[in-house]
Order: structure tokens, then C-alpha cells, then sequence
């Protein structure tokens, strides 16, 4: 694993981590910088592997991993709130 993949992993995630926070509606204070970062890594291993045992297409993999992300976005906004 070279340097390069490391940052485009770790930018990845903060693109996809900020689209999927971006979906949910209401205050998602709660999911701070660095849970939205890894919420994003997270939404996009999970979109890919989706993406390829659909054998999606490049575009409709990076949307299924960005509602991934919106998910768990929900899911950790609703989980914090309790």
C-alpha cells in the first residue's frame, strides 16, 4: 500500500462521508469530522463491494456508496440522540 493510496482512500472518504451527510435531513452535529470521515471509508468499502457484486458501473457504485454513508449517517445522528 503506497503513500498515494492511503490519500486517496483517506479523501475518498471525506467526499463520500460529506455527500452522505449532506442527505440526511435535520442537525447531524451529533456525527463529528472525524466520524464523518470514517462513516465515508466505511459507506464506500461497503457501496464498492456492492458495486461489484452488482457489476455496477463506476458512477452507479460511487452513488450506492454515498447513500451508504447517508445511512449511516441516520444511523449514527439517530443513535447519538438517545
Amino acid at each position: 500500500m503506497s503513500v498515494t493510496s492511503i490519500w486517496s482512500g483517506l479523501v475518498a472518504g471525506i467526499v463520500i462521508g460529506l455527500l452522505g451527510r449532506l442527505l440526511v435531513p435535520g442537525p447531524t452535529r451529533q456525527v463529528g469530522c472525524i466520524l464523518t470521515i470514517l462513516i465515508g471509508l466505511v459507506g464506500a468499502a461497503i457501496g464498492t463491494a456492492i458495486g461489484e457484486a452488482a457489476d455496477l458501473g463506476s458512477w452507479l457504485t460511487f452513488a450506492v456508496q454515498v447513500v451508504v454513508a447517508a445511512l449511516l449517517v441516520a444511523m449514527f445522528g439517530a443513535a447519538s440522540r438517545r
